[in-house]
């Protein structure tokens, strides 16, 4: 069974390793949104692979460290991609969530990123 819950939060970045004429390399900002999606059977007892909020409570530190922050002065994220992001908030999960299989990361409603692990 795999289930998703999105999660959004807003925040600015720049990139510093693009060209300075790239429009990316100027402080600009985004609503993301994130998906986790978890894969794994379905407890006969309580009727989930995992339960919705037990998710929302692991995801609650990492919006807390990204919401309306610059991404490039969070540990970790100096060089802010949408890429860079889905694995850094990979790496928060997976110790918490064994059933963690994919992080993605949108910018846009039309560009994203995801992250299946190493």
């Amino acid at each position: 069974m795999k289930i998703s819950q999105a999660f959004k939060f807003e925040a600015a970045h720049r990139l510093p390793k693009v060209p300075e004429t790239h429009r990316c390399s100027r402080l600009h900002g985004h609503s993301y949104r994130i998906e986790v999606q978890l894969d794994g059977p379905v407890d006969p007892r309580t009727g989930f692979v995992v339960d919705f909020f037990d998710l929302e409570k692991c995801f609650a530190d990492i919006v807390g460290a990204l919401d309306h922050r610059c991404l490039n002065d969070v540990e970790g994220l100096e060089n802010p991609t949408a890429e860079n992001i889905a694995i850094w908030i990979w790496d928060r999960l997976a110790p918490s969530l064994r059933q963690i299989s994919a992080v993605r990361v949108y910018e846009t409603a039309d560009c994203w990123a995801e992250y299946q692990g190493r």
